[in-house]
């Protein structure tokens, strides 16, 4: 049986996700990174920010070629050379359900002043419910907080057991860069 994976729902934005939407700067340029479908992406552009996503894959992107307000960037974060979005910086870093730890200072860095990062994935102890099982894969107790500490302001952190949509091990951010 296939475990189903809520990342390829590209209707559905996390609730994490839409809780802190507000904090946003109103018309600010989103990056939905390793984006899937784009649900998160999706979601900032029926609100009006310009987005950028970026995935391995984005063949699911099609229908958002010629979106004015979108920008669908095609690489794979874990073997292509170097960080592909430059110097480039966000009003918001939308990260869920991915994690690849060499890139953490570069999502970290792409945050611009006054710029939020929301970030969510599995954690230790998603093990005992699916996938991802591999460590690798799963962040360690507070390795959300100890990435942006020093940088970025915290707004809200959560190391969780969920099990709405499947039973899960999560943790979320919401940090804030200071202006």
């Amino acid at each position: 049986m296939t475990e189903p994976n809520p990342h390829n729902n590209v209707s559905n934005p996390s609730p994490w996700i839409e809780r802190f939407a507000d904090c946003i700067p109103r018309g600010g340029k989103v990056l939905d990174l390793a984006c899937g479908g784009g649900r998160h992406g999706r979601y900032f552009l029926r609100l009006g920010h310009d987005t950028v996503f970026v995935d391995k894959n984005t063949a699911a992107l099609d229908d958002l070629v010629a979106h004015e307000h979108a920008e669908i960037v095609e690489t794979d974060l874990e073997t292509d050379i170097g960080w592909p979005l430059g110097r480039r910086s966000f009003d918001a870093v939308i990260v869920a359900n991915y994690l690849w730890r060499p890139i953490l200072p570069n999502i970290v860095a792409a945050i611009a002043p006054g710029g939020l990062l929301l970030y969510e994935t599995f954690a230790l102890g998603n093990e005992a419910f699916g996938r991802p099982r591999n460590p690798d894969f799963l962040l360690r107790p507070g390795e959300l907080l100890d990435t942006v500490r020093g940088r970025l302001d915290v707004l809200a952190y959560e190391q969780i057991y969920q099990d709405v949509p499947s039973p899960r091990v999560i943790q979320h951010i919401a940090a804030r860069r200071p202006l």
